[in-house]
Parts: structure tokens; C-alpha cells; sequence
């Protein structure tokens, strides 16, 4: 993108704040994982940087998961869009409910792990033995927990549109999904 993608402006408002707005109704709790705090001191939600410094986007889980006050965590991309509420709900009933301790829905290419709900208190002690293990793949400390996926095929019954998992990397990407939030989903 050429420049820090949670702060270019999509349809008037910056990503972060999309997203934000659309999970809100989700949370009791938002915090920003992120190295550099500076340019989201305005939004007025916490922020924290990796308590690990360097290990990807799995230390930024175990940053989420270790801070979160709460059982239950919902970890999303900042760069996504059409992050869809009505799935993360399902995705936080399933876990609850079955007992599991992560959720995470499938798209075509596979689990959708920044899209997905984590049981604080066991998740986190796997994911830290996995970055121990010097682990970075988002989804490598999985098989130490008991977990579910939601199926690519329910995905599409929730989100008919098939966008949920849309990110944004390049401005050709960003115009793309600004003028389908405006011509077919616009919420």
C-alpha cells in the first residue's frame, strides 16, 4: 500500500475505524496491537505494543490474548474491510457453547486465523509454548488446543457475498472494495 493501511481513508473514515465500528457491537473491550502507537492515539481506544518485538503476527496474538481482560478474545485485521459480525457472533456461540477454545472459519484458501475467536487462558499458554519453539506460523500451536472450524460452506451461508476475509494491500484493492461497499454491501 505504500503507507500504514489501517489509517487510509475508506469511504470517508479511516480502515481502523471500519473495522472497529464493526465489531463493536461484539466487544466489551478494543485494543490496538501495534509497534507504533503514535498514529492511533486519536481513535482513544488502548493500544500496546508486542511484548515480544519480531515474531510476526503470531507475537501479535500472544500481545492480544496476554492483554485481553476477558475470556474470550476476537482477533481481527485491521485491513479487512467487510469484517463480518454476524460470523464472529456465530464463531463466539460455537466456542462458548461446544467448549472449544478457538473458533476460526475457513475461506477458500484456508483458516481465517484474524477473523476468528480465542478462550483467553488456553490459548495463550500455547501459543507462547509455540513461539518458544520459535514458531511463527499463525495457526502452528492449533493442535494444542481443542478447536473448530467453521466450514467454508457455512461461511457462505453467513456471508453470501464471500467479502468477510477481503483485505486491502494495494490502492487497486482499496478502490475495488470501496465501490463494492458502495454498489452491493454497503454495511
Amino acid at each position: 500500500m505504500g503507507t500504514n493501511k489501517a489509517l487510509v481513508p475508506f469511504l470517508g473514515e479511516p480502515l481502523i475505524q471500519r473495522v472497529i465500528r464493526r465489531v463493536r457491537p461484539l466487544a466489551r473491550e478494543i485494543v490496538i496491537v501495534t509497534n507504533d502507537p503514535q498514529p492511533y492515539l486519536e481513535l482513544g481506544y488502548p493500544i500496546v505494543a508486542d511484548r515480544i518485538p519480531g515474531l510476526g503476527a503470531l507475537g501479535g496474538l500472544y500481545t492480544a490474548l496476554s492483554y485481553a481482560r476477558h475470556p474470550y478474545v476476537i482477533v481481527i485485521a485491521c485491513d479487512m474491510p467487510f469484517v463480518n459480525s454476524s460470523l464472529l457472533l456465530e464463531a463466539q456461540n460455537r466456542l462458548v457453547q461446544g467448549g472449544w477454545d478457538a473458533v476460526l472459519p475457513q475461506s477458500g484458501e484456508g483458516l481465517e486465523p484474524f477473523h476468528a475467536v480465542y478462550r483467553r487462558d488456553a490459548c495463550l499458554p500455547a501459543v507462547e509454548r509455540a513461539l518458544k519453539r520459535g514458531e511463527r506460523r499463525m495457526i502452528s500451536w492449533l493442535p494444542e488446543v481443542r478447536w473448530q472450524a467453521i466450514s467454508w460452506e457455512e461461511v457462505k451461508v453467513i456471508d453470501p457475498q464471500g467479502v468477510a476475509f477481503m483485505n486491502v494491500n494495494t490502492p487497486e484493492e482499496l478502490a475495488n472494495a470501496e465501490d463494492l461497499a458502495r454498489t452491493v454491501y454497503l454495511e
